[in-house]
């Protein structure tokens, strides 16, 4: 209940939390005045800072789950540290207040509150506010351990041997306080060079987080005097400062709240420079091995003692090895699947700008030939009707009715070819309606089998609902929304170039294919024919392999133009096994939409 009303006290504005802390730290300075027991001293001393943290925990916890990516581990990690705190804490509670004895040297909760600097200091090392220069949360997650291990060896090195393999309490305790001391350096560090890099909510939260870490640090470094001086009782003036930061912690996690519920703690982009937590990571593998090269060969201690520090040097170095090689895995990993991402966008893009190019061919190039055309049909219709009446006059001569036959059929066939680019450039969107293909292109190979002379061309239509099934059920393939009429010619047009490609090589096969893709219906006209010899060029309008006079490049630039009316997709290229290949891709009918809606899509 205690925890839950400082909290609500330290929850309001800015002001009023700033004089309710004031007035406990006053109390707190003032009760021992007033109650002058020392047991209720000693109380006071560890019970309200235990309090303090304890209500620190509760908004750190709450802001960790309430956020996502690096700012949770950034609050996960907060709250780590303040929860080891606080055992730190409670345990001394245990002895001085519950049992009411003094703490054991070498006292076992100093490992806790060695450590439960790390995570703070791991929090803030990486930067949740660099939105721009993310490593990846598992990465980040990596570095933080790597942090961990360091200081874990450390500890081991420098200290561990003193306070339990060979007891030496007076070096012991100069050597925990030297250590924790560069540790609370490192996290003011840690914290300004943050505060300097930040903005907006980051910035403040960084800049009480600051304040907070050198009033502790100063703190504990008096009060680690004043014990060595044997003037330090629990609950006394030395403590004010020591409550002082740790109400400080506890603000940073308020204005954290605060910052979360007002912003959602968005990222800040601004600030430069290279990420603290990999650097520091690198730095502690680095001295590993200098700290195991002085344990061997430069330390005076006994040779079991320098045998310990060395493998604990060692064994630090095969960790963190490990947590090193495990971290370039998974951003090698992740650079690969950058890499794909990157190459399909790059192919799309490229896709994309052959169809936009296409496009353009074609419609400029349409309003051109519309042009061109209707200005040629009246004087070919003129030439036609003269020539027609000149043959079916009985006053020519024999020669002179040939040529009048000879100009009739030219006139036809020019007829045609106007005719061609008239449909070509008129291609308007016919109306659609939902069209199964499978029927549609066994249609169209059974009109050109029906013209096929050579025997030795086979023709067949295949159909699957999955790419890879083995079903050959019509209704497993699901309907697309297209003009029949439209699709036919377009079905037509590439089976007809495939016969012809085969009938140049003497025979082969044609084999259509039909499966549906996700969200589409592919078709795959494939042959073991002699192959595309310009797959890029094969829509663009009046490009033909055909001899002069039999063909006029247009067919498969109406099939390109039909199949996007369509919204659909048809590339070609050449098999590796030998032959052509063509694709279309058509989006499948959404059965959901009504009817109406979908035919004007």
């Amino acid at each position: 209940m205690a925890i839950v009303v400082l909290w609500k006290v330290v929850s309001l504005r800015p002001i009023p939390a700033i004089l309710c802390g004031v007035g406990l730290l006053l109390a707190f300075a003032l009760a021992p005045a007033v109650f002058p027991s020392p047991f209720f001293r000693t109380a006071m001393g560890d019970l309200i800072p235990l309090l303090v943290i304890a209500a620190a925990c509760i908004p750190s916890a709450k802001n960790a789950f309430d956020s996502r990516g690096h700012t949770r581990l950034f609050w996960s990690l907060m709250t780590t540290g303040l929860v080891m705190w606080g055992f730190n804490q409670a345990c001394w509670t245990w002895f001085e207040v519950v049992v009411r004895k003094p703490l054991p040297e070498p006292f076992q909760g100093h490992i806790v509150l060695f450590l439960h600097v790390v995570p703070i200091m791991a929090a803030v090392a990486i930067r949740p506010h660099r939105a721009d220069e993310r490593e990846g949360l598992l990465p980040s997650t990596l570095n933080v351990l790597m942090v961990l291990v360091w200081w874990v060896v450390v500890y081991a090195f420098f200290v561990f041997p003193e306070e339990y393999i060979v007891p030496n309490i007076p070096v012991y305790n100069l050597r925990w306080d030297l250590v924790y001391s560069v540790e609370g350096a490192m996290l003011i560090a840690v914290s300004a060079s943050a505060f300097f890099t930040s903005s907006g909510s980051w910035r403040e939260l960084y800049r009480n987080l600051f304040l907070a870490s050198v009033l502790y640090t100063f703190s504990w470094e008096a009060m680690n005097g004043a014990i060595e001086r044997g003037t330090y009782r629990t609950g006394g003036i030395y403590d004010l400062p020591l409550l002082a930061a740790l109400l400080g912690f506890l603000w940073v996690a308020i204005a954290g709240r605060h910052c979360l519920r007002d912003t959602q703690m968005m990222p800040s982009l601004t600030g430069a420079g290279r990420l603290l937590a990999p650097q520091l990571a690198k730095l502690a593998l680095l001295s590993l091995p200098v700290m195991a090269y002085w344990a061997l060969f430069l330390s005076h201690d006994q040779p079991y003692v320098r045998q310990i520090r060395f493998a604990v040097a060692m064994g630090g170095v095969a960790l963190l090895a490990f947590l090193v090689f495990l971290k370039q895995h998974l951003l090698d990993q992740r650079l690969l699947r950058l890499l794909k991402h990157s190459r399909r966008s790059f192919d799309s893009l490229q896709r994309l700008q052959g169809r936009v190019i296409q496009q353009a061919k074609l419609a400029s190039l349409g309003e051109l030939i519309a042009l061109a055309a209707g200005e040629l049909e009246f004087p070919l219709a003129a030439i036609l009707a003269n020539s027609e009446r000149m043959a079916a006059s009985s006053n020519l001569s024999r020669e002179q009715l040939a040529n009048a036959q000879k100009i009739g059929q030219q006139a036809r066939r020019t007829r045609e070819l106007v005719g061609d680019l008239l449909s070509f450039a008129q291609q308007t969107p016919g109306e659609k309606s939902p069209v199964e293909l499978k029927p549609l292109l066994q249609r169209a190979v059974q009109m050109e089998g029906f013209k096929l002379e050579n025997k030795r061309i086979s023709l067949t239509v295949e159909s699957s609902s999955n790419s890879g099934s083995s079903s050959n059920s019509k209704d497993a393939l699901p309907r697309v929304l297209g003009n029949s009429n439209q699709l036919l010619q377009a079905f037509l047009q590439i089976v007809e170039n495939a016969v012809e490609a085969l009938q140049e090589t003497g025979g082969g096969r044609l084999q259509v294919c039909l499966w549906r893709e996700g969200n589409e219906v592919v078709v795959q006209f494939a042959d073991n024919g002699p192959g595309l010899r310009d797959p890029e060029r094969v829509f663009d309008p009046f490009y033909t392999t055909k001899p002069v006079g039999k063909g006029t490049g247009l067919g498969l630039s109406a099939t390109y133009g039909v199949i996007q009316d369509h919204k659909g997709q048809i590339t070609c290229y050449n098999r590796p096994e030998g032959g052509a290949a063509f694709e279309i891709r058509l989006p499948v009918l959404r059965t959901t939409a009504p009817f109406a809606e979908a035919a004007r899509v």
